[in-house]
């Protein structure tokens, strides 16, 4: 018998599966999808078995399975199919598509030795009635209080050895036995309170749960504060009495800790949670739960939708309009997209929720693609918060480049009546730029096409492209002017800022720079809901889904900050981010309100955000996409061209603009080459083509072609993005 192979090589011009002999010790235990060891060329390499067959049809010299590496399937029926639908959908080698869904551990991978966590307990090994009678006539008073502690406990844990357990062990009383153990603990810190669902919520549970055995794709578009996690959590609950289970997506790491916490208290352990914030061993043991069948519900980010689920009954796609559901490197899989093929093999329906629906899945739901569900009012019956847009150009004019008067004010009003705020800048570091006043001179990463963000605490400037990193310039390079300034406004500057304005305020600060250690995003949470801080200030990981009873103002600071970005999402982005963040406020009895601080004030994204009209935004901005051609109404395919020779690069990439224009008919549109919006990157030069297209009949075949032909060419690297989030 011969096991066909796919070995580790990420390499596509070794995206193929080669023949092995299987020796005979291995041929009553080997099957497809199991993980073994195969030698290729003069190395040992770790691979999928994808095909068994008594046929041999290569010319090359056949080598035996070195060796087995699981004792069971790493890849069930239903990976191995999506592992091939992934490939095709998003150009990538096939070995690629698999080893995406699986944790470190279980990768196809030489010198990862993940082993599983035992721990050690103490267990009576007599008769209890026998051990008590020797409790009885025992002088030695640790070892009647260990036997009671295992008589009472049935096992107790072993922390170290000693002389008192050696000498019961001897005895025969007691014996010492292993248990499979998992590092990761999740310590519930709120009891599940019973919320009795308002009519609109009802009817939403009562509409997907009497359709749980078929594939659907539900929207739901609810207000922020509509009360979308308990509907979630009820329709999970008629899942479970149906014997199946479910898997909750939700897209920031920062919102896992308070959906987790809901989760946990209301259903116990049998939940598991996997996302970037755990470990390689904690997510390998995460993922063993799920396998071995041990968990009902499986909450976590983008990376959760391939949770080896056998008994599939519903996915949830908490906040559905976050980019973060689209990985941005190879493979360039839309965690929503999986969600529908999963959700067609597993015939079970998909609800996707958000305040602020992405125009394509609202269009995908007028067209009744997907089916609408709305949620109108707040849970709690309270209103939506007084939004109030403040005009810059008026504050600079009397000295206030960041805080505004009004804004100013309602702080200290919160403050004084013990409320909390949220503030709310998507960008890190202290300032954006350093320049020399003197002659002009703009501090740039040497290595790539942007200005070198400050951050003070370190006091260093780094680029947010490579990570370059250089000590603050006090000395131009230029001119040697000493007159060094920073300009533009980060979140550092701007908890400075509010120290000096607030003093007495306990302030707390929550981006990527607070945020790299294990657990600070669930302890920065943990810490703001028990009002251990007043204001809660950060990047748009404070933005979604976070629920804070106290939160009363939240204040956005230069919110025409993403308009500016060259994009055509740019403006759907603003608006989407602007309501969300607006959202925070006013969520438990009191009354919220956001003040937006903004240089464009007339912007329709901006002025239709005040009153949370998503109706007419989706109106206005639908014109728009309508008359540039952008989705809905045409799909894209985004091709990025990179090297580290300009001139090579400039070539190439004309000869595929040319390649494109030669082989597409008039129904699509080839933009392009032009330079990347980031131009050059640690030293890589990009250019890009951008496909508009309504159908993509022939495009899949010219693209494979491209693909195929750069493949073998180490001087540049071609990556295709089919549906790309950002251009």
């Amino acid at each position: 018998m011969y096991a066909k192979v796919i070995v580790e090589i990420g390499n596509k011009n070794l995206d193929q599966m080669f023949y092995y002999n299987i020796p005979s010790k291995y041929q009553d235990v080997l099957n497809i999808g199991y993980r073994v060891k195969v030698p290729f060329g003069n190395r040992q390499l770790e691979g999928f078995v994808l095909d068994i067959t008594d046929k041999y049809v290569e010319d090359y010299e056949l080598k035996d399975i070195s060796s087995v590496v699981d004792s069971y399937q790493v890849l069930n029926s239903e990976m191995l199919e999506l592992g091939k639908y992934i490939s095709d959908k998003t150009l990538c080698s096939l070995i690629l598509a698999y080893q995406v869904m699986l944790p470190k551990a279980l990768k196809a991978q030489n010198k990862t030795d993940m082993k599983v966590k035992m721990n050690r307990y103490l267990v009576l090994n007599k008769d209890e009635k026998e051990v008590i009678e020797y409790i009885n006539n025992c002088r030695y008073p640790k070892q009647r209080e260990l036997l009671k502690k295992i008589i009472s406990n049935k096992k107790v844990l072993i922390t170290r050895m000693d002389s008192t357990i050696n000498t019961l062990v001897k005895k025969d009383i007691i014996k010492i036995i292993e248990e499979e153990a998992y590092r990761y603990e999740y310590v519930v810190k709120n009891s599940d309170k019973k919320v009795i669902l308002n009519e609109e919520q009802v009817k939403v549970v009562e509409e997907v749960s009497n359709n749980l055995d078929k594939d659907i794709t539900y929207l739901l578009y609810g207000v922020t504060g509509s009360g979308k996690t308990e509907v979630y959590m009820n329709i999970i609950s008629r899942v479970i009495d149906n014997g199946k289970k479910a898997i909750m997506l939700v897209p920031e790491i920062s919102l896992t800790p308070q959906i987790v916490d809901r989760f946990v208290s209301r259903f116990g352990n049998r939940v598991a949670i996997l996302h970037s914030g755990l470990s390689d061993t904690e997510r390998y043991d995460e993922y063993r739960k799920i396998k071995e069948n041990k968990v009902d519900i499986v909450v976590g980010a983008r990376s959760a939708i391939f949770a080896p689920i056998d008994k599939l009954g519903i996915i949830i796609i908490d906040e559905e309009h976050s980019t973060s559901y689209k990985q941005d490197n190879h493979p360039r899989y839309d965690a929503k997209d999986i969600a529908r093929w999963r959700s067609n093999y597993h015939k079970c329906p998909i609800v996707m929720g958000s305040a602020t629906p992405t125009l394509e899945s609202m269009a995908r739901a007028g067209n009744h693609v997907y089916k609408l569900l709305v949620l109108k009012e707040r849970a709690t019956g309270g209103n939506l918060p007084k939004v109030t847009i403040v005009d810059m150009k008026e504050e600079v004019k009397h000295g206030n480049f960041i805080f505004s008067n009004e804004l100013k004010n309602k702080i200290s009003e919160k403050l004084e009546r013990g409320e909390q705020v949220i503030l709310f800048l998507n960008r890190r570091g202290y300032s954006s730029m350093m320049t020399c006043v003197n002659c002009g001179e703009v501090f740039k990463c040497p290595r790539c096409d942007i200005s070198l963000t400050y951050h003070k605490t370190s006091d260093v400037l780094r680029c947010h492209y490579c990570g370059y990193a250089h000590k603050r310039i006090t000395v131009c390079p230029n001119c040697r002017s000493t007159n060094i300034k920073d300009y533009g406004l980060g979140t550092q500057r701007l908890e400075e800022e509010l120290k000096k304005l607030y003093n007495e305020a306990r302030i707390v600060r929550m981006d990527m720079d607070t945020t790299s250690k294990k657990g600070m995003h669930a302890k920065i949470i943990e810490d703001f809901e028990n009002h251990k801080y007043d204001i809660l200030l950060g990047t748009q990981m404070i933005a979604k889904g976070l629920d804070f009873p106290l939160v009363t103002l939240v204040g956005v600071i230069n919110a025409d900050t993403s308009l500016n970005i060259p994009d055509f999402r740019s403006s759907e982005r603003t608006f989407e981010l602007l309501c969300q963040v607006s959202g925070r406020a006013g969520r438990g009895e009191l009354k919220g309100e956001v003040i937006i601080q903004t240089y464009n004030d007339k912007h329709y994204s901006i002025v239709l955000s005040k009153n949370h009209d998503y109706v007419n935004f989706y109106k206005e901005e639908m014109l728009l996409r309508k008359e540039l051609k952008y989705p809905p109404y045409y799909y894209l395919t985004l091709i990025k061209i990179s090297t580290r020779d300009y001139e090579y690069g400039f070539s190439e990439a004309n000869k595929i603009g040319d390649y494109l224009r030669r082989k597409l008919d008039d129904s699509y549109i080839v933009l392009g080459p032009t330079m990347a919006s980031v131009f050059r990157v640690n030293n890589v030069y990009s250019f890009q083509c951008i496909i508009k297209y309504r159908n993509d009949d022939k495009l899949k075949i010219i693209l494979r072609d491209i693909d195929n032909i750069y493949k073998y060419n180490n001087k540049i690297k071609v990556e295709i993005d089919v549906d790309p989030i950002r251009l």
